[in-house]
């Protein structure tokens, strides 16, 4: 058995299998899904894993990747690029997004907040809650003054420097922090002024 690594059982070109099981997966054949997570599985698990550096990361990113395969297979346009090429890409995306958002929630400072990447996921209470904490961070950062909102977005977000910042916004780097000190404080008092008003409407519903 060969030791390959590359994408689709180790045939790094590809192989019209996979352009096969999209347009079977397109018209709605999850034995086609199903063949589809056989042959390639497993290396979005491992380069999932490796790239955000825990397995556990590696197993959900092959299931929202999945996820999307199933709603999106009549996208896929084999003239355009190989099936594993457009596999791994949404792969590679999910991993950007998983990444980008943890690195805003550690800036922020809402380490105690669940895991929150908008997916295809359907359903279950775990991703109900994720995505009803994820508008609350988008409801926060929307009351930010306009200038501690560009502020905190350029920094999280866009990984620029408070320097970089500084000359982005027309501004100098020691108002860039003082933005960015206004913009973490008041943030995490929105979010949790807004959690304590959902958690009030939940108890008063039950």
């Amino acid at each position: 058995m060969s030791g390959r690594g590359a994408p689709g059982d180790g045939d790094p070109h590809g192989h019209p299998e996979d352009d096969e099981l999209l347009a079977r997966i397109a018209a709605g054949e999850q034995r086609a899904l199903r063949r589809l997570v056989e042959r390639h599985g497993r290396g979005i698990r491992l380069f999932a894993a490796r790239f955000l550096g825990n397995a556990a990361d590696g197993e959900d990113v092959a299931q929202d990747v999945f996820v999307a395969v199933w709603k999106h297979a009549g996208r896929f346009d084999p003239s355009r690029a190989r099936a594993t090429t457009w596999i791994y890409r949404i792969a590679a995306n999910r991993c950007v997004d998983l990444r980008r958002w943890r690195r805003f929630r550690t800036f922020i400072g809402l380490d105690d907040v669940r895991e929150l990447v908008p997916t295809d996921e359907p359903g279950g209470d775990d991703r109900i809650g994720a995505r009803q904490d994820l508008a609350l961070v988008r409801g926060g950062l929307a009351r930010l003054p306009e200038r501690q909102r560009m502020a905190l977005l350029l920094r999280a977000v866009a990984d620029l420097d408070v320097p970089a910042i500084a000359v982005a916004m027309g501004s100098t780097p020691g108002s860039v922090e003082q933005l960015l000190v206004r913009a973490r404080r008041s943030l995490r008092a929105r979010l949790a002024e807004m959690d304590g008003v959902a958690a009030d409407g939940q108890r008063s519903v039950s």
